[in-house]
C-alpha cells in the first residue's frame, strides 16, 4: 500500500522536539486566528464603529488564550481543543446595541457593550448547570439521548455550516486562496518529515509570501482593493496592556445574552464528540462531558467578566488535528501561550491581522471539509443503516435545520427577541426525533469500537 495515506498519530509531541512544537503551536494559532478577531471587527459595527466601544482585539486574543489554559485545566489537560471568540452571540450584540429604552435610553454603546458582556457571564454558568446534570445523571443516560444517526449529521452541519464563510473570504481573491489551498495539499500528502505536520502553516507562510509579491507589484483585488492595508500597523504600539473592562449586569441583556448558551452547548457536544472522533480518544467520557462543559463555561464567563466576547471550541483547530496528526494537547497550549502574548504586543497583532481574507478562505476550505468527512465517517463506522426510513428521516432533517437555518430562527419572549442557531436547531429537532420516532435499533455500548470514533464509547458493563 502506499505511504501517501499512512501517517502514524502522534500523541506525545515532546519526542518532535521543542522547536518543532513551538511552530505547531504557531500553526494552531493561525488556524483560530482570523475567526477570533472577526468577532470584535463585527461587534465594533453593530455599536456604531465607536473605538471605545469595541471588543478590542487584544482583550479578544487575551480571553481567547486564557480560556483555552482554564478549560484545558478543567478537563485534567486531556482535550486538545482552542477557545476561540463563539460567533453565536453575535445576534445578542446586535439586539443589545438597539436597546433605546429604560436604562439603555441615550445610553454610550461603550457602556451598552459592557451591559451585553454581563449576559455572557451569565451564559457561562448555565454550562455549570448542564454539567452538574450530567455528573448526576451519567454520561451513559446522557449519551442516550445522543446516537450516531443524530451526532454524525450534526458535525456535518459544523462543517458545512462554515462553508459559507470559507467561500466569502476566498472570493477576495481566489488566485491567493488558491495557492494557500494547493499548498497545504502538497504538504501534506508529499511533504516530509516535519513539513508534512505543519501543512497549514506553510500554507499561511507561502500565500502570504505570494501575496505580498503581487502587493508590491502593484497587483489589487479583483474589486479594486488593496490587498494589503499597513496603516493598522503603523498606528499601533510595539507593547501595551489589553485594555480590559469589567462587565456590568442588567436583566433586560442577561435575558437576551444568557439564553443562546442553550444553542452553544449543544455545539459543544457537537465539537468536543468530533474531536474525540478525530483523535480516536473519548473525551466525554475521560475527562468527561461535564468536566469540559465547565472548562467552556467558566472560560466564557471570565471573557464576558472582563470585556471580551464568548469563548467555544473551535472546529478550525479540530481540522488541524486531522491534518497534522499530532494530537498532544500540550501544543494548543502552546498556541495560547501565544495568543495571550500577542495581547500585550498590539504591533505583531496588527501584523498578523493584515493577513488577506483571502488566505484564510483558502485554509478554510480545508479545515472546514475536514470536520465535515469527519461526521461521514462517524456515520459509516457506527454502521448506521439509512435504509431504514427513521434513520434518513432523523438525518434528513438535521441536515435541513443545520444549513437551512443560515441566520438562525428568531422568536419573541415577551419583549425579548431570542435567536436560535441553525445548529442548535438541528440538534433539538435531531434528539427530539430520535426519542418519539419508533424502531430505534442503537444499542448504546454495543459497538464499542465505532462508539470510539465517535467520541462517545463507554463500556457496556458500565453500571454509570
Amino acid at each position: 500500500m502506499s505511504k501517501v495515506n499512512q501517517q502514524e498519530a502522534i500523541r506525545d509531541a515532546r519526542k518532535l522536539g521543542v522547536p518543532k512544537m513551538l511552530l505547531l503551536g504557531i500553526q494552531h494559532m493561525f488556524a483560530m486566528f482570523g475567526a477570533t478577531i472577526l468577532v470584535p471587527i463585527l461587534v465594533n459595527g453593530y455599536f456604531g464603529n465607536e473605538l471605545t466601544a469595541a471588543l478590542t482585539v487584544q482583550v479578544t486574543l487575551f480571553c481567547a488564550g486564557a480560556g483555552t489554559l482554564l478549560f484545558h485545566l478543567c478537563s485534567k489537560f486531556k482535550v486538545p481543543a482552542f477557545l476561540g471568540s463563539s460567533f453565536a452571540f453575535l445576534g445578542g450584540f446586535a439586539t443589545v446595541a438597539s436597546l433605546d429604552t429604560g436604562i439603555y435610553a441615550g445610553m454610550p454603546a461603550n457602556e451598552k457593550v459592557l451591559y451585553a458582556c454581563g449576559g455572557i457571564v451569565v451564559a457561562g454558568a448555565l454550562y455549570l448547570v448542564l454539567a452538574l446534570i450530567v455528573k448526576l445523571v451519567g454520561i451513559k443516560r446522557v449519551m442516550r439521548f445522543l446516537p450516531p444517526v443524530v451526532t454524525g449529521p450534526i458535525i456535518i452541519c459544523i462543517g458545512l455550516g462554515l462553508a459559507g464563510s470559507a467561500i466569502g473570504n476566498a472570493s477576495t481573491n481566489w488566485l491567493i486562496a488558491l495557492v494557500a489551498l494547493v499548498t497545504i495539499i502538497v504538504f501534506n500528502i508529499w511533504g516530509k518529515g516535519m513539513f508534512r505536520i505543519i501543512p497549514i502553516l506553510m500554507g499561511v507562510a507561502i500565500a502570504y509570501a505570494f501575496a505580498l509579491i503581487l502587493h508590491f507589484c502593484g497587483a489589487v483585488n479583483p474589486d479594486g482593493s488593496a490587498i494589503f492595508d499597513f496603516q493598522q500597523i503603523a498606528d499601533a504600539k510595539l507593547v501595551g496592556l489589553p485594555p480590559f473592562r469589567i462587565a456590568k449586569f442588567d436583566i433586560t441583556s442577561i435575558l437576551v445574552m444568557a439564553p443562546i448558551a442553550l444553542a452553544t452547548m449543544m455545539e459543544h457536544i457537537g465539537d468536543i464528540s468530533a474531536i474525540s472522533a478525530t483523535t480516536s480518544n473519548n473525551f466525554l467520557a475521560d475527562p468527561g462531558l461535564h468536566r469540559t462543559l465547565i472548562g467552556d463555561g467558566l472560560a466564557t464567563s471570565l471573557a464576558g467578566l472582563f470585556g471580551g466576547p464568548a469563548n467555544t471550541t473551535y472546529g478550525e483547530n479540530t481540522g488541524v488535528l486531522e491534518l497534522s496528526k499530532v494530537y498532544d494537547p500540550m501544543v494548543i497550549r502552546i498556541a495560547a501561550v501565544f495568543a495571550i502574548v500577542l495581547s500585550f504586543i498590539p504591533k505583531v497583532s496588527a501584523i498578523i491581522s493584515t493577513m488577506p481574507a483571502s488566505i484564510i478562505g483558502g485554509v478554510s476550505f480545508m479545515l472546514y471539509g475536514m470536520i465535515s468527512a469527519i461526521g461521514v465517517r462517524n456515520i459509516v463506522e457506527n454502521k448506521v443503516d439509512l435504509t431504514k426510513s427513521r434513520n434518513l428521516i432523523i438525518a434528513a432533517v438535521i441536515l435541513v435545520c443545520g444549513l437551512g437555518f443560515s441566520s438562525g430562527l428568531t422568536f419573541q419572549v415577551g419583549s425579548v427577541s431570542i435567536t436560535l442557531t441553525g445548529l442548535a436547531i438541528a440538534a433539538i429537532a435531531g434528539i427530539i426525533l430520535n426519542l418519539v420516532l419508533p424502531g430505534n435499533d442503537y444499542e448504546f455500548g454495543k459497538n464499542p469500537e465505532g462508539d470510539k470514533h465517535r467520541g462517545v464509547s463507554i463500556d457496556a458493563t458500565s453500571k454509570d
